[in-house]
């Protein structure tokens, strides 16, 4: 496998632009956005021309960050730029089909990223596993190179870091995540107000989401795994929008049995997407997303099976149980 670029060689790619097009992957969470608009938001400062892309556009819990009215949605052309940059995507084709084919013309593809599956399909690479947030990784590199940095992209790169690490409690924290978060306050960073609009502003579909999770939420292996299904009926009776089960897989993984969360959602083509989370290092979620094509991180990963639900729901869970089981 090949190493890392250095940030020296982003930097120095980055600088020899005219103009820049990045992307983050498909149903973009707080630290697809954050990394997203935070690196644009620099660029821009540099006195680069930058474009935004997201294949779904900006999820409503996210639309108070600064720079979301300046992310395009693809619409079919092929952009005129220098180099393109994939941010907290662990494959390539996960930014979409439609941005791989509008950033297709850039001679460059800087990949940044932390999932330790990714295959290293940029043209300079950087991929850290160990960094809890690409968010985190993106501070560091504009910080040592140099890059400008405003309330803007303190902004992004705060709800980039603190949604990636549950706000500061997954054990991928680190003294140096705190230590950056200090930084940005220090700089006058207001992170109260930035935590409020991340955490507490659910609307009432949001709730009523949540209410159906817990009454119908199952448990497998003496109450060690937690599940739920999301069907297309449930979506269709409360009116969901993009973004509103941000977190919810949370409350199943808070259950003092549960060592494994999953939620199983399905999607308008009949696929199922799987969600999977672990809080305990020796259930490692990853492996078993990977024997259905996915992947992620130990504690946090994701894949997609075919439906109906139910089949795939039991196919998964049966694999989930031998890895909750195999510590014993």
């Amino acid at each position: 496998m090949s190493q890392n670029a250095s940030f020296a060689e982003i930097a120095s790619a980055l600088r020899g632009a005219r103009r820049i097009g990045c992307v983050s992957h498909v149903r973009p969470d707080g630290d697809a956005l954050g990394s997203l608009l935070g690196f644009a938001q620099s660029m821009e400062l540099a006195g680069k021309e930058v474009i935004p892309l997201s294949q779904d556009g900006v999820p409503w819990h996210l639309a108070f960050l600064p720079g979301t009215e300046k992310v395009r949605k693809p619409d079919g052309s092929v952009l005129d730029i220098d180099v393109a940059v994939a941010l907290d995507t662990a494959t390539h084709d996960r930014v979409g089909q439609d941005c791989v084919h509008s950033l297709s013309a850039a001679a460059l593809l800087i990949n940044i990223d932390h999932h330790g599956s990714n295959p290293r399909y940029g043209s300079l690479n950087y991929i850290d596993s160990a960094a809890p947030a690409v968010g985190q990784i993106v501070f560091d590199l504009l910080k040592t190179e140099g890059f400008p940095m405003n309330d803007a992209v303190r902004q992004n790169l705060f709800a980039a870091i603190s949604t990636d690490t549950g706000s500061f409690q997954y054990s991928s924290t680190t003294a140096h995540t705190l230590e950056v978060i200090a930084e940005m306050m220090r700089a006058g960073l207001d992170t109260s107000r930035l935590a409020n609009l991340l955490y507490h502003q659910n609307p009432m579909r949001r709730v009523e989401l949540l209410r159906t999770l817990l009454n119908e939420m199952q448990f497998r292996a003496d109450n060690r795994i937690a599940c739920w299904s999301y069907t297309q009926a449930t979506k269709q009776r409360i009116g969901v929008l993009p973004g509103d089960t941000e977190g919810l897989i949370d409350t199943l993984r808070s259950i003092d049995t549960v060592i494994s969360a999953v939620i199983f959602e399905e999607q308008r083509d009949g696929n199922i997407r799987v969600s999977a989370r672990s809080k305990d290092d020796r259930v490692n979620v990853a492996n078993v997303c990977a024997l259905f094509g996915g992947g992620g991180h130990r504690l946090a990963a994701g894949a997609t099976l075919p439906g109906p639900i139910e089949a795939a729901a039991d196919r998964y869970l049966t694999e989930l149980e031998n890895e909750v089981r195999r510590p014993d």
